[in-house]
């Protein structure tokens, strides 16, 4: 490996750690980038060392009776160093494939704490989402949902259809919270409940292969409000991945078929945000001392209706006009994650 290119490697390195210091650890593309340069440098590392045990090898062929050892020693570090080129090479590999934009995002709402209140916000939190997407001529596709006795959702998982969706709304995932009198609450008492929203971006299927053999699919019918079955076919389908346990349903296609490439997308973006995490914490062993582990527990964002006000607690700055932006007029607080 030549000098210059772990030079640059290390160079890149230090530099994006300084930033993600300095401006924290939210972007998670520069955080999984991070980590993967932080492999690439530890092998890069590697190679040198094994280079100067070959150079300090060599040496000792001045001597004949060493020369049938040394020969087997250096091809064996020599070809310790062709596997650090392949594994290198790997990576290298692996950092184009992350260049492949997502088609699109599966967008998960769950209730929190709060009951039924929870459940009415995870649906203001679901229309705010599909109407901006339908706004900008996103097409929006319902994969599940389980439904509250008001008319909320306790668990919505939806699909938007767009290259662009992904860098626009990955800043949305993380526990929301509202603070306001619910329609049931006759005393007039402000309540506070939370929805949690996971923003999984959508790869083409090439990007990441789910093996036959580790998924279990089941066929079901489809259930509407209150658990009533809604379809005489079994055209709902789950499917469980068993290395992990992860399960996915998909209900809301007409056909067998379509719910079971539904769900495959869902569990393909599952396992990728699953496998990005992993390697988010592989990245830096000081990030939960520095900021904490900024994932889905910690609110991010607070809706006060007695103020008329929306607060991103990350960025640190708020909005008026709530039952605007709930209506999907997101375009504000987007712009301001630029």
């Amino acid at each position: 490996m030549p000098p210059e290119q772990i030079q640059e490697i290390k160079s890149e390195y230090l530099a994006l750690e300084k930033e993600l210091i300095n401006n924290g650890w939210d972007d998670r593309d520069k955080v999984a980038r991070f980590g993967l340069l932080g492999k690439m440098m530890a092998l890069a590392e590697e190679y040198e060392h094994v280079g100067v045990k070959i150079l300090e090898t060599r040496e000792l062929l001045k001597d004949p009776e060493m020369t049938g050892l040394v020969k087997e020693e250096i091809e064996k570090n020599e070809t310790r160093q062709n596997e650090i080129l392949a594994e290198i090479d790997r990576l290298l590999s692996k950092e184009g494939d992350a260049d492949t934009k997502p088609k699109g995002v599966v967008v998960e709402i769950r209730a929190g704490a709060g009951g039924e209140e929870a459940a009415l916000f995870a649906g203001d939190l679901f229309t705010m989402y599909s109407k901006y997407a339908e706004r900008i001529s996103w097409p929006v596709l319902l994969i599940s949902a389980s439904h509250s006795d008001l008319g909320g959702f306790k668990e919505v998982i939806f699909e938007i259809k767009s290259p662009e969706a992904h860098e626009k709304l990955k800043q949305e995932f993380g526990v929301h919270r509202i603070q306001r009198v619910p329609k049931t609450e006759k005393s007039g008492r402000i309540h506070t409940s939370t929805a949690s929203v996971a923003i999984l971006p959508i790869y083409p299927p090439e990007t990441f292969e789910v093996k036959p053999e580790d998924i279990e699919i089941t066929f079901t019918r489809s259930s509407g409000p209150g658990g009533q079955n809604v379809n005489k076919l079994e055209t709902a389908v789950r499917i469980v991945h068993k290395p992990s346990g992860l399960m996915v349903v998909s209900q809301n296609e007409r056909s067998q078929a379509a719910n079971r490439e539904r769900a495959m997308e869902v569990l393909r973006a599952k396992l990728i945000e699953e496998k990005r995490a992993r390697e988010e914490r592989e990245a830096s062993a000081a990030r939960r001392e520095q900021i904490g582990t900024a994932d889905r527990s910690e609110k991010i964002r607070t809706y006060n209706f007695l103020q008329d006000r929306i607060t991103d607690h990350r960025i640190k700055k708020s909005w008026h006009n709530i039952e605007n932006i709930l209506s999907g007029n997101l375009e504000p607080i987007i712009e301001s994650f630029k």
